[in-house]
């Protein structure tokens, strides 16, 4: 059976950290506050001149580099991503270019904060299709671009990051002790889409728009629909919950966190979270999770990781992927 192999990751933060204290300097909030409600203490912000391909380069390139694999064996680029470089042409191009592949497709997907489940879906798909070898799925984002500073309901949120990983097609058994991706499922429900957005867009308003967030109804459906997505997943591949050695969800706040490992009773020890340092980095959360946890000893070959997410639209997901 043909399967997704995960071969590396890579990640880029920007340099420039900004701190809960900073926003006490503008908003009637506090670093008590803000870690207490969302376990947030700092988030990276990207330089001005930095522009999402920019992180993604660099994530893409450190990916490549780890599996020491030629840039132009890869097949397919996807990157996940709400906040393009322009509106055209698509900013996987500009990273394909950057990063020497000139070779096969490579295509931006919006998913929101789902981005990259949904982008681990897509190339997934593409590979046991037997289309592809390898594919570089990528999320990358530079929100700091799309929010309103001064609405201290979203703007303490949300971090720039980019983070990236390096996918081979394999012959594998064709049992759940295979390495690679298990099980993808994606979601979406469009009456829910005035939950989260942007007020604004291309065709609307002819700007990027700022973020806008019904916090109480997107916590209440994220700890209902990634628990939902978890379980969807682990039944699909006849494993019980208890297979699980480590949860990584997309890195919104702790709360939704410790919220979704409690309704599925997995103890929080097993759940990766990096929120405290990166804030919610969208579509680069999850990938970001899994890099530092790979490099930092945690997630080990041959254990199996569960990633669900819940963004925008809304959308939600979840990949299983035996590391």
């Amino acid at each position: 059976m043909l399967r997704s192999v995960v071969l590396s990751t890579g990640a880029y933060l920007p340099a420039r950290v900004m701190t809960n204290a900073e926003f006490e300097k503008t908003l009637d909030t506090s670093d008590d506050w803000i870690e207490g409600r969302t376990g947030i203490t700092q988030r990276h912000i990207a330089a001005r001149d930095e522009l999402t391909s920019d992180l993604a380069t660099k994530a893409g390139k450190q990916a490549i580099e780890s599996a020491g694999v030629p840039a132009d064996s890869i097949d397919l680029v996807i990157l996940a991503t709400t906040t393009p470089d322009e509106t055209m042409p698509a900013t996987a191009v500009k990273i394909q270019q950057q990063l020497g592949i000139t070779r096969g497709a490579a295509f931006d997907l919006n998913a929101a904060c789902s981005g990259f489940v949904y982008a681990m879906a897509v190339a997934n798909n593409f590979i046991i299709s037997g289309q592809v070898k390898r594919a570089l799925v990528i999320g990358a984002e530079t929100y700091s671009r799309i929010l309103d500073w001064n609405d201290r309901g979203t703007c303490i949120l949300f971090g720039d990051g980019a983070a990236a990983l390096l996918l081979e097609r394999q012959e594998q058994k064709g049992t759940n002790d295979d390495r690679g991706v298990l099980f993808a499922g994606i979601h979406s429900d469009g009456q829910y889409a005035s939950l989260l957005g942007t007020q604004g867009g291309v065709s609307s308003t002819r700007t990027a728009g700022t973020v806008f967030m019904a916090g109480k109804e997107i916590f209440r459906h994220a700890v209902a629909r990634m628990p939902d997505a978890v379980e969807e997943a682990m039944s699909a591949t006849g494993l019980p919950l208890s297979a699980i050695d480590w949860l990584a969800p997309h890195q919104a706040n702790q709360r939704i966190l410790d919220g979704v490992a409690q309704k599925l009773h997995i103890s929080p020890d097993k759940v990766i979270s990096t929120v405290a340092g990166h804030a919610n980095t969208s579509a680069a959360s999850i990938p970001l999770a899994l890099h530092v946890a790979s490099h930092d000893g945690r997630l080990k070959r041959g254990q199996l990781v569960a990633c669900p997410a819940l963004g925008a639209g809304l959308t939600w997901g979840c990949t299983v992927v035996r590391w």
